[in-house]
């Protein structure tokens, strides 16, 4: 696949160092516990700028890994 976007490079570049290792990543309970938190404050509508900035933040990350373990499934199974 041709890399055509900042996201895949970075995606392709994740899913290619260790494919394996990608698709066992699990964040840390420590970091799901305070994401859990900040989606709960968010839901009651009490997130600080700083703890929405933090939870956007997240989730970008978030989606960037799962298309990483995406394309490291693909190259583990092509």
């Amino acid at each position: 696949m041709i890399a055509t976007t900042a996201v895949d490079e970075i995606v392709n570049f994740i899913a290619s160092e260790n494919p394996a290792r990608v698709l066992a990543f699990k964040a840390s309970e420590t970091t799901r516990k305070r994401v859990f938190d900040l989606i709960a404050k968010s839901k009651s509508g009490n997130l600080t700028e700083r703890e929405q900035a933090e939870l956007d933040h997240f989730l970008t990350l978030e989606h960037l890994m799962r298309l990483a373990k995406i394309r490291a499934y693909q190259m583990l199974h092509a």
